[in-house]
């Protein structure tokens, strides 16, 4: 009996182990951690599609409309003259720019003047015996002749025997010589052609200029153009006489500007075209670096969004039922900050930001509605 009690005792012990160590088993087994599910906050923008104007940004330098390089024609000392011949100068149309010594040249000319007079009045006496009928008017000529004077035209010939005569005696030669003299005698002196102002001057009074020989820059400051190089595809919505805002660097001033020319040619490297917009303000200098939005077309049913929005530059993210969907979106124009699209109905919340880790079925929540 008591071997028996022994035994139930002993399997007892056992069974008690074995069930003590099975729950110490599972009482250290770590537990899976619940993790909670994170709803991120988003701010979406409401899509009303609209005409949306296509506006093109481009940029160039102001270069003035009106205006010329000064060249000498004729050869001599530059002289002063009443106002200084250097660069700021402002000068009124038809006021001397700069005037060029011309004495020798003019003794010259009065030398081929008196020989031309000379030699009119050598065949004066030829002319009464031989075209009595002729007579009057070539007097007329030399007697109204005066050497300090623009050289009067020759009287018209009667007939053909008259022209050979005159022609033959060399007269019509030393007239267009005289003429000739007479319009380089002209370009000692340069005459603003405008109300203007010197840019350059590259000579000073006691400078000897030669024949072509460059003097300086004229322009007039009341009106400059702007070539800008438009892309291709968009030449043919740029119209002539289009309206074109203008601004400067910082975009604190603009002004008003028109298309004025547009270039029928692509330029290949660059496939971009040429257009000019005249614009004229009083604070406007040449040289000036400016950027112009110019208004090519509106583009219909279309929304804005700006380019941090796109995804892969042909989908954007939307809220449905408070779970991010991606839809694909067609881009009409992009510029380097904004993208005009279209695809969108009406009424769309479209994410006005991109959420770091966003993915097509993400949960969120709105926080903002624009």
């Amino acid at each position: 009996m008591r071997k028996f009690i022994i035994i139930i005792l002993g399997l007892l012990l056992v069974v008690g182990a074995i069930a003590l160590a099975s729950f110490l088993i599972k009482s250290n087994k770590p537990k899976v951690p619940t993790i909670p599910k994170i709803v991120k906050t988003v701010s979406v923008d409401t899509v009303i599609n609209k005409e949306i104007p296509i506006i093109i940004t481009t940029s160039g330098n102001l270069v003035a409309k009106n205006k010329i390089e000064l060249y000498s024609e004729v050869q001599g000392v530059l002289q002063a003259s009443r106002k200084e011949f250097k660069a700021g100068t402002n000068y009124y149309k038809g006021e001397t720019l700069l005037h060029i010594n011309s004495d020798e040249f003019y003794a010259s000319l009065q030398s081929q003047k008196s020989n031309f007079y000379n030699l009119i009045a050598s065949v004066i006496p030829d002319i009464r015996l031989d075209y009595p009928e002729n007579y009057q008017k070539w007097e007329n000529y030399l007697q109204s002749f005066d050497i300090n004077k623009a050289t009067p035209k020759l009287p018209e010939f009667s007939s053909d025997k008259e022209k050979y005569f005159i022609t033959g005696r060399g007269i019509t030669t030393a007239y267009y010589n005289i003429k000739n003299l007479e319009v380089k005698l002209g370009k000692h002196a340069i005459k603003a052609p405008y109300n203007g102002v010197l840019t350059e001057a590259l000579v000073t009074p006691g400078t000897l200029v030669r024949v072509g020989q460059k003097l300086g820059e004229f322009i007039n400051p009341s009106v400059y153009e702007m070539e800008v190089a438009i892309n291709a595809a968009y030449s043919d919505l740029l119209k002539i006489g289009n309206t074109v805002t203008l601004y400067d660097l910082e975009r604190l001033h603009s002004y008003k500007g028109k298309v004025i020319r547009v270039n029928g040619k692509v330029d290949q490297t660059s496939q971009t075209t040429k257009a000019y917009i005249q614009v004229s303000h009083p604070d406007l200098k040449e040289g000036m670096y400016l950027e112009a939005d110019l208004v090519a077309k509106s583009e219909s049913n279309a929304y804005e969004i700006s380019r941090k929005q796109l995804v892969d530059n042909k989908g954007v993210f939307v809220v449905k039922d408070s779970v991010l969907d991606l839809v694909e979106i067609k881009p009409v124009y992009s510029n380097a900050e904004s993208v005009v699209i279209k695809g969108l109905p009406d009424h769309t919340l479209i994410l006005s930001q991109i959420v770091p880790g966003s993915y097509d079925g993400m949960p969120v929540k709105i926080i903002s509605n624009k």
